[in-house]
């Protein structure tokens, strides 16, 4: 479990973070109360239509939309940002809902040629790094893949709330895999696993202070190179993979692309990167645009 705010913390900061966090998880417990489809619906219309505008999630959408899409009028920036803030929402509770969407998940098609490529490496052990964002729901694909027979563990960011962060973090446990938190502790337990052979998922799309700067969307921006050093220092296969939600909301096409060539850090990550702009171009509604993945004052 992430630790609980230091008593260092201002009290201040920790009045906010419980204060939220109990707000959250009475939104929670009252949507896992119904049935799937309507907690899901209810979730993304609360987040999209309440808490979104009310934290000022969907304004700071708004402005890095217009960073990538700068003729796209204002009523369609919010339109994207309001359906950006619904995807978000329901996203948090499938993941909230593990044994829902495990069972619907079951049986369910992985599609696109990184599939064969994983299946070969696990028979051989051979690591696998699968990458991918904060796009659709990439957590129906680790459930599709787990209903599969493979064991899949994650590396993930602690949460700015640790209130939050202690219980988010069961539900990435919940769905299969070990999962490590990012430092040094967490590092070591992931860097085991891939040397055991196992695979591993990484989310690659966020902002990283002294990153390199690379093209994402167009524009620049700082992004980590660590996937792609990991897999060259392991012989891991890179994989991008996506869980894209469909047009009932419910809904996934579950894919895996091609493997990425080995070839050094910077190119393999500039490949992630056109990896995921490209679906996000396809499908802009998909991607989390609240975090400030761009900071043109830092470049």
């Amino acid at each position: 479990m992430a630790p609980l705010p230091s008593p260092k913390a201002p009290l201040g900061r920790r009045a906010v973070h419980f204060a939220s966090n109990a707000v959250i998880v009475a939104m929670i417990k009252l949507a896992l109360a119904l049935p799937y489809q309507p907690r899901v619906r209810l979730i993304g219309a609360m987040m999209s239509r309440i808490i979104g505008p009310l934290a000022g999630y969907r304004k700071r959408a708004m402005g890095h939309i217009a960073h990538i899409f700068p003729d796209m009028p204002t009523d369609a920036r919010r339109a994207l940002a309001t359906a950006c803030l619904n995807n978000s929402g329901r996203t948090l509770i499938e993941n909230y809902s593990t044994k829902d969407m495990l069972t619907r998940m079951t049986g369910h098609p992985v599609t696109g040629p990184g599939l064969a490529a994983l299946q070969t490496a696990q028979k051989a052990g051979r690591p696998v790094i699968l990458v991918s964002g904060h796009f659709g729901n990439y957590e129906a694909t680790r459930a599709a893949l787990v209903e599969h027979g493979f064991s899949i563990g994650g590396l993930y960011r602690d949460m700015a709330n640790p209130y939050f962060n202690a219980h988010y973090v069961k539900t990435m446990e919940a769905f299969g895999g070990p999962v490590f938190p990012q430092g040094r502790k967490g590092t070591s337990g992931f860097v085991r696993h891939l040397k055991s052979g196992g695979q591993l998922v990484l989310l690659f799309d966020q902002h990283v202070f002294h990153a390199p700067v690379l093209d994402f969307l167009g524009k620049p921006a700082r992004t980590a190179v660590s996937a792609a050093e990991l897999a060259l220092r392991f012989d891991a296969l890179l994989i991008p993979f996506y869980g894209i939600r469909q047009p009932d909301g419910f809904g996934f096409e579950c894919v895996l692309e091609a493997p990425i060539p080995h070839s050094d850090p910077l190119t393999m990550t500039q490949a992630m990167n056109d990896s995921i702009s490209a679906r996000i171009r396809a499908n802009p509604e998909q991607w989390f645009w609240v975090p400030r993945r761009w900071r043109p004052n830092e470049i």
